[in-house]
């Protein structure tokens, strides 16, 4: 695509989600500010200007930016598939109703796209990076346009027990998500977000804020919510770039463990501790899309190859893919991801029982 090409139909957009972007106020973060800032902590830092920033512990954080993105992908070699084009080529179905809100007997699972589940078991009903909202982008009229329909209207969810953010970004923390759901509900998310939730009108304490290795028992009984790491990054703004951490969350009950990555690159060197620590995990939410460039892709975002070596690292039993066929954010056609999958559990010798794909909006029960 040529300047020329790229002009007339995304200038305009880029400039005013850039001035929006821009003119997002983001409050710097000093050890001062906050209780939790560790300096002994190999993920937490300050930068030049004595502000909180966190950084991944096995790679070396790359200064790319938002302009960096849009260089590489209007001007860029790369091929990108036309998402909405190719949006029949990822399965989806309506979320059965009767289905979700009879509480199961049994774990039970539905993905409701892109990093979104509704998992539910012993009467507990969670969300992982619940999104709501047509665009994942900070304004309504531009950026990545969700491209599978939505399987629910989500007032017709149960009422949701708590829910775990991996991060700031906006394909997995969700304004609107966190409007529609209510005051009852209980958030999980990583240090630094906290104030965000506040600022929106949900209670303190109904956020708890965590770093990674940290735990926390829940109001349920025999229910555990541990954060650990993942290898990703932060940001809302321009500004704002590493000031909260990202992370990935094991929810242990008595009889039962789900790991959901969140979002994520793949180093051997992140994933195995965290097998160490769980012993074994009952069901894995594993990201198997947004990896292509993988040039640019590679440290924060893991493909289907590195997605199998996550299954076998954290020691799960079933893994699910997640993380595709719902938001355009990379070049990769929509339905790639779970070809890959495919051929990778073949060359891992390992079947589709024990790493599977959803249609958006089905359910599985785990454990039969």
């Amino acid at each position: 695509m040529t300047f020329a090409q790229v002009i007339p139909y995304w200038g305009l957009r880029v400039v005013l989600v850039a001035a929006v972007v821009l003119s997002m106020s983001c409050s710097a973060t000093t050890p001062e500010s906050v209780d939790w800032f560790q300096p002994n902590k190999a993920h937490h830092t300050l930068d030049e200007n004595g502000h909180v920033r966190f950084v991944n512990t096995h790679v070396k954080d790359k200064d790319k930016s938002f302009f960096d993105f849009m260089r590489m992908r209007f001007f860029g070699d790369e091929s990108w598939a036309d998402h909405a084009a190719l949006a029949d080529t990822v399965s989806s179905r309506p979320v059965d109703i009767g289905l979700i809100t009879t509480p199961p007997t049994k774990p039970t699972v539905t993905w409701l796209g892109h990093s979104t589940f509704l998992f539910q078991h012993q009467g507990v009903n969670i969300l992982t990076d619940p999104v709501f909202s047509d665009r994942a982008s900070p304004v309504s009229f531009a950026g990545p346009k969700r491209y599978s329909p939505h399987v629910i209207d989500y007032r017709d969810l149960p009422a949701i027990d708590m829910v775990v953010i991996s991060h700031n970004h906006y394909d997995h923390l969700d304004k609107l998500a966190i409007e529609m759901l209510g005051p009852q509900v209980h958030y999980y998310v990583p240090l630094g977000l906290k104030p965000w939730f506040v600022e929106r009108g949900v209670a303190a304490d109904n956020v708890t804020q965590m770093d990674w290795w940290e735990t926390r028992s829940t109001n349920a009984t025999n229910l555990r919510v541990q954060a650990l790491p993942s290898q990703h990054w932060s940001a809302r703004g321009l500004s704002d770039r590493f000031s909260t951490l990202w992370a990935s969350w094991a929810i242990t009950f008595d009889d039962f463990t789900l790991w959901f990555a969140g979002d994520t690159g793949y180093t051997q060197a992140v994933f195995e501790p965290i097998g160490k620590a769980l012993g074994q995990v009952d069901l894995a939410l594993i990201p198997i899309g947004a990896y292509a460039p993988r040039w640019f892709m590679q440290d924060y975002h893991a493909n289907p190859e590195e997605a199998v070596q996550m299954h076998k690292d954290v020691n799960a039993t079933l893994s699910i893919g997640m993380h595709w066929g719902t938001f355009p954010l990379t070049a990769e056609p929509p339905a790639e991801p779970p070809l890959r999958l495919k051929e990778a559990l073949q060359a891992a010798q390992l079947s589709s029982a024990e790493f599977m794909v959803l249609d958006i909006g089905e359910t599985q029960v785990v454990m039969e």
